[in-house]
């Protein structure tokens, strides 16, 4: 966790109220760090629908509808986690955004459909996966007890590990550099993904106050500013983009039957896959959670953070299909943020919710956030990626690291992440168990609590 509080006498920045969930900032301070947020998962967030609609090929106007939709559904799911409504809602500072997670069962559908049609199927689906996410949230107190430090703390830096190869591609250019421009890696790449984390780790620990709290976005507008005599901020998008853009909900509709038997046996498999995903999600949730109290505050999460954060996962993402969303989950980026901010105040994360929900009517706002180089996203998000990681690393300083957990850690982390890393080893398996196994978070997950519950404690091992 930052410790700029302690270097410096400003009153805002206090060691306790920066702890405290409920701590509003002055708006000087609180509006650059909301937006700080929101740059933080921005790219993310649009890049689901993008892919998705590249596999279903459609055009222009679908694309910028969805991620329309992918920026006004994150804004709302994530005020359902920092307001709350009823138990719904963890009340920490958690950003939601289109997630990465469910890719795996969304392209198979847009490729084998095409399509706006693909799309219905797609969000019947979401929609299905999302209550069944919402269900898991209102009993996973109960079984809160399979989830000590040892699995959180392996999950979430399972989170952070996973992530990093994207910053680091980021860093090179993306995948646009890689498959269409073809100068992946390239020097101007790497030299501006560079500056932003030297500028980042300068303004950091070189400055104090709200200067050092806000890094990551002086970072990012600082690389964003050196791009554009490098000629990496393509401004065509942004004067083409319209000032505003009413959202249509449920302009796909939603498809849960067909007359067509295979069409029927693609949308069982995908309703099937999203709840499957759905308890990944929840369980990414949990070590969400678990990283912002343990980085954010020095805590453990409480269960009524716990079940209230998993609940406006699953609607937030039940209310994105109606919107026409991909599904939503906890986003780990920002996770990384306040881990190096230090600020735990839900109500900056509020703002920057309220900063997505503007974009979604506002395209060309929108433009000009994702016109942001893919090296400059890449800079920021390998520090934060860093940073989850360590916030994982943080949870396991908890645990006692006697022959028993070392298993358990090496065991789950070596499974997982070699899978990951070698999918086609599992490709004997039928699709939608390679799919689970290659994940990455789930086999980690799985066999951390599978290990923990059967391993003997007693250190005989």
């Amino acid at each position: 966790m930052s410790e700029i509080s302690q270097s410096t006498s400003d009153p805002d920045l206090n060691p306790a109220r920066l702890k405290d969930p409920d701590y509003t900032p002055p708006m000087l301070k609180a509006v650059p760090l909301g937006i700080q947020h929101t740059l933080a998962m921005f790219a993310g967030n649009v890049t689901v629908p993008i892919i998705i609609a590249n596999a279903a090929g459609l055009d222009g106007a679908d694309k910028v509808f969805l991620i329309q939709m992918a920026m006004l559904a994150a804004g709302i799911a994530t005020l359902l986690q920092t307001i709350g409504a009823g138990p719904i809602g963890a009340r920490l500072p958690i950003m939601q955004g289109t997630s990465f997670a469910f890719i795996p069962v969304m392209i198979p559908v847009a490729a084998a459909i095409k399509g706006t049609d693909a799309l219905g199927i797609i969000f019947a689906a979401s929609l299905a996966g999302g209550i069944f996410h919402f269900l898991i949230g209102t009993v996973i107190g109960r079984f809160r007890r399979a989830l000590p430090p040892l699995i959180t703390g392996l999950v979430v830096a399972t989170i952070g590990l996973s992530l990093l190869p994207i910053g680091v591609e980021y860093v090179g250019g993306g995948k646009f550099a890689k498959f269409v421009t073809k100068d992946f890696g390239a020097w101007y790449h790497i030299l501006l993904g560079s500056a932003v984390i030297v500028i980042i780790l300068g303004v950091k620990f070189l400055t104090k106050g709200m200067t050092s709290a806000s890094a990551i976005l002086i970072g990012l507008v600082a690389g964003y500013v050196i791009a554009f005599p490098m000629g990496m901020v393509k401004t065509a998008n942004i004067a083409n983009a319209s000032w505003f853009a009413f959202p249509e909900p449920l302009k796909y509709g939603l498809t849960f039957t067909s007359d067509n038997v295979d069409t029927q046996g693609i949308i069982t498999a995908a309703i099937i896959g999203m709840c499957l995903m759905a308890i990944v999600s929840a369980i990414e949730t949990v070590g969400d959670i678990s990283g912002i109290t343990k980085g954010g505050a020095g805590r453990e999460a409480t269960d009524k953070e716990i079940a209230g954060g998993t609940m406006a996962d699953g609607l937030g993402t039940a209310l994105g299909s109606l919107l026409g969303s991909m599904p939503n989950t906890s986003y780990s980026q920002n996770v990384g943020v306040i881990s190096l901010t230090g600020i735990m105040s839900r109500h900056v994360v509020t703002i920057g919710a309220v900063v997505l929900i503007l974009a979604a009517f506002v395209p060309k706002i929108g433009a000009v956030i994702s016109a942001m180089p893919y090296a400059v996203l890449g800079g920021g998000a390998v520090v934060m990626f860093g940073m989850i990681a360590s916030a994982g690393l943080n949870l396991l300083g908890d645990v006692k690291m006697n022959r028993r957990n070392m298993v358990i850690i090496a065991v789950s982390l070596g499974v997982g992440l070699g899978l990951k890393a070698e999918p086609d080893v599992v490709q004997i398996f039928p699709s939608w168990a390679e799919m689970m196994l290659t994940s990455g978070l789930l086999p980690v997950a799985f066999l951390s609590i599978l290990l923990n519950a059967i391993l003997p404690q007693e250190d005989h091992i």
